[in-house]
């Protein structure tokens, strides 16, 4: 049986903060943009703001930029296939 292996942080905790003083401000500004009324861009905008939030997510405290080629083409792959998806979606909904 193998001894346990002690893993360090591959990401520094002050950029960890940093990412996580963008992800506040990223909230305020979806905040300040459900307030205002843009008419049909306000869920594209609060899309636009929620990717760039699950990104930052998914790339600092899920690891995932330090993570290999195959598992990146995954995650590019599945995205795409949401994409798609909710494009789909949108489409159906304004041809009723």
């Amino acid at each position: 049986m193998k001894p346990l292996q002690k893993h360090g942080h591959v990401t520094s905790y002050p950029k960890l903060f940093a990412v996580l003083c963008a992800l506040l401000v990223l909230t305020a500004i979806t905040i300040i943009a459900s307030r205002i009324d843009m008419g049909a861009l306000n869920i594209w905008i609060a899309i636009l703001i929620a990717s760039f939030k699950a990104t930052f997510v998914l790339l600092f405290f899920m690891h995932l930029k330090y993570e290999s080629g195959l598992l990146k083409i995954t995650f590019i792959g599945t995205i795409g296939c949401l994409a798609v998806l909710i494009g789909f979606i949108f489409w159906d909904i304004s041809f009723r």
